[in-house]
């Protein structure tokens, strides 16, 4: 399964992440995920909201640079090593991870953790995911 992810270019200045989470209140839109990766001069937020769509729209209208992807979600055993299992899976099964992040929403199943990946061949990843039976998210 395919989870979209929406990824706003901020300016490295005090005040605009609290921008973008203004945006989203505004909009009755909930963060469900993010994470951000920044620099000295600007970061890139990525996130998952219970709406998008909605989100790039009113984020655009409001000045901000916005793009969308697609990750992969996966189910992983929520133990010491769960995490390098997915992963040993994947590399051995060539896929190449561009980056990762937990999801903030927990399993249903309890001792499981959800890791969502941007990898650099879809079709690739499904096919290793399938093959050693990884529960997509």
């Amino acid at each position: 399964m395919l989870v979209n992810q929406i990824a706003v270019f901020l300016e490295n200045r005090q005040g605009r992440i609290n921008d973008f989470a203004k945006v989203l209140a505004n909009e009755n839109i909930d963060l469900v995920s993010m994470s951000i990766a920044d620099t000295k001069e600007f970061g890139i937020l990525r996130a998952i909201t219970s709406d998008n769509k909605a989100a790039v729209e009113a984020l655009r209208k409001s000045g901000f640079t916005v793009t969308t992807t697609d990750l992969i979600g996966v189910e992983v055993d929520d133990r010491p090593g769960g995490l390098f299992d997915i992963l040993n899976i994947l590399n051995n099964g060539g896929v190449d991870i561009e980056y990762l992040y937990s999801y903030s929403r927990s399993s249903e199943k309890k001792n499981k953790a959800v890791i969502m990946f941007k990898v650099s061949n879809l079709e690739k990843t499904f096919e290793v995911i399938k093959e050693n039976n990884i529960r997509l998210v």
